[in-house]
């Protein structure tokens, strides 16, 4: 690790240059779409191992001014690049090929990059940069994850109440519906109870916000390329979902807090989640691989979040590890040996399970 964390230069050209690549290739399709998607799921894997740089933390109390315009501008670059994509994939100047590529290519960006800013900007005080990270989740579908996220995900993790915690030895494919399904009846009843302790002054539900712009991106999908386009628009929401639940599955799979004598769960502290060190993919998710400190301090600015020595360590970056969650016998196999380690030396088993399964 060296002594200088990433520079925001490295974050903003690493979040941004797909944006640039997939536009390019809505209109000249070709090689642009094909270095869009390879940007973003071979040349991260590729430097990353290349080049094996572990960027160093910022000091205590670093700001970094240009961190929230870097975040609103992959938001409003994934909301615009749905409906070019869809307007892509449906008019008739690119190849059959080239809308697959582009198909992927968007929302491997949504999955990879919007999704990390919106999660950022969600966890932002300022009431305009967490309505545009609201937006974000919103078009894919997604915008109760603003909810289940922020009052059950931070509060519960590493607990049986946390569905976005996954299991030891648990396949991503059990994981994937008992964490949408379960964030959105938690995120619910969240959002009911925090209304009930406001009172009179809790304006409109929140629900009810992330249905109207969910209606109002398929709407907008309509207009640009039918039904059709509103397929597009489902398919791709539902690919970057996947995406997302993968960095949940992965980020904290098999790690749990001790329940304390009085009931209660120990805090949540460094050892539960797991963290990546490699920068590339750290500078293109915008630091989502330092999740432990993440948790610990969930309003710290992206550039300035840091690893510590008593954090859990993958040993691949965060999208391989990803890629490799999807084939669970594989993720099984390579999981078992480091969740044993960390189990053995830190902790009880996971959630009343053996680490070996």
């Amino acid at each position: 690790m060296t002594n200088r964390p990433l520079p925001m230069s490295a974050f903003a050209l690493a979040a941004l240059s797909p944006v640039g690549l997939i536009a390019l290739g809505v209109w000249a399709g070709g090689a642009w779409l094909w270095a869009g998607l390879l940007y973003m799921v071979v040349l991260v894997i590729l430097l990353d191992q290349l080049i094996p740089h572990v960027a160093g933390n910022a000091p205590e109390g670093a700001e970094f001014p240009a961190a929230d315009a870097v975040l609103v501008a992959v938001g409003l670059a994934a909301v615009g690049l749905m409906p070019l994509a869809v307007w892509g994939i449906t008019a008739d100047h690119l190849r059959t090929g080239e809308k697959v590529l582009l198909f992927f290519g968007t929302s491997t960006f949504l999955g990879h990059v919007a999704h990390p800013a919106a999660h950022e900007l969600i966890h932002r005080s300022g009431r305009g940069l967490y309505r545009l990270g609201v937006l974000v989740y919103g078009v894919m579908l997604f915008g109760h994850h603003a909810s289940a996220h922020r009052l059950v995900h931070h509060t519960a993790v590493a607990t049986p109440g946390d569905p976005n915690s996954a299991r030891a030895g648990e396949s991503f494919w059990r994981f994937a519906p008992r964490a949408w399904i379960g964030g959105f009846r938690a995120g619910w009843a969240a959002e009911n109870a925090l209304r009930a302790r406001r009172k009179g002054a809790a304006g409109v539900h929140p629900y009810l916000w992330y249905l109207a712009i969910s209606l109002g991106g398929l709407v907008l999908a309509a207009l640009v390329g039918g039904p059709l386009g509103v397929l597009i628009w489902l398919l791709m929401s539902a690919h970057a979902q996947m995406q997302q639940l993968l960095g949940d599955y992965v980020q904290h799979y098999g790690l749990s807090r001790q329940r304390l004598p009085d009931g209660r769960y120990e805090p949540v502290g460094p050892r539960h989640s797991w963290n990546t060190q490699q920068w590339f993919s750290s500078a293109l998710m915008l630091n989502a691989s330092r999740h432990s400190d993440h948790h610990a301090h969930p309003s710290r600015p992206y550039p300035a979040l840091r690893l510590s020595g008593d954090t859990p360590i993958l040993p691949w970056p965060l999208p391989l590890a990803c890629a490799l969650a999807m084939v669970p016998r594989l993720w099984r196999r390579r999981m078992r040996p480091h969740l044993a380690r960390w189990q053995s030396d830190h902790e009880p088993a996971a959630h009343g399970q053996d680490p070996a399964q």
